[in-house]
Parts: C-alpha cells; structure tokens; sequence
C-alpha cells in the first residue's frame, strides 16, 4: 500500500496514525512468512494496531460513536492474533492470506467508517490532540 491523499481525513492524529498502519503493514508484506522476521514484524503490526485502534475506540465512546466500528476493531484483532497463532505453529497460509487482505480491507474501513468518525469528530469540534 501507498499512502496518498486519498486517504487524509483531515484529522492530524488519526491521518498520521493511518500512514504508520501503512507503513507497518508494508514492512509486514516485505517480509515472507517463512522467514524468520515475520513473526516479530506481525507481533509489531499487532501491537501498533491495537493502540491505533485503542485511540480511535476512546474518540467514538467520548462522543457516543455507534459501537459496529468498534466491533470491527476487535475483529481485526481478534483475526491478526489467531493468524500470529496459527504462523507461529507453521501455518503460513495464514499469513499470507492476511498480507493479501489487509489492503482491501483497510480501503474499505477507511472509506466507510473512520471517514463517518472522522465527519463526526469535525462536525462537534472534538480536540482529538488531547483525548
């Protein structure tokens, strides 16, 4: 993945949380499953997803933001972990899959529910900076 303007929500905290995703799953996806970096990059990709998605779930319970978002969170998480299960007993198909849906998958949410958040988040004026 790429970043490009495409994806500025015009949040500064939540865009520049959104480019380092990217960067981490590129690393992720410049490393094969076989190798013996993989598991260290994903448990990286994990650790900064969680506080990605740990500090936008904080936005949406300051403002009453539908709880779906948030579910979709921890089905992320819930998903990368299993996968980081699964690779480290030498299912590697799994990782490869995740590498492959991360993308799609990050097009959408973006698109659909950190853009909703984002509208909301300007709409009331919520300082993101110090929540």
């Amino acid at each position: 993945m790429e970043w490009s303007e495409r994806y500025a929500l015009g949040i500064v905290r939540m865009d520049e949380t959104h480019r380092e995703f990217i960067e981490f799953c590129n690393e992720l996806a410049a490393t094969e499953p076989e190798s013996a970096g993989f598991l260290e990059r994903l448990d990286a990709f994990i650790e900064h997803t969680a506080a990605h998605f740990d500090q936008e779930n904080r936005w949406m319970e300051a403002v009453n933001f539908p709880v779906c978002h948030r579910e979709e969170h921890d089905r992320v998480l819930a998903v990368a972990r299993e996968v980081r299960q699964r690779v480290e007993k030498g299912d590697l198909f799994l990782g490869r899959r995740l590498l492959e849906e991360l993308p799609p998958w990050f097009d959408n949410h973006l698109d659909t529910m950190d853009t909703a958040l984002a509208f909301r988040l300007k709409e009331i004026g919520f300082d993101t900076e110090s929540a």
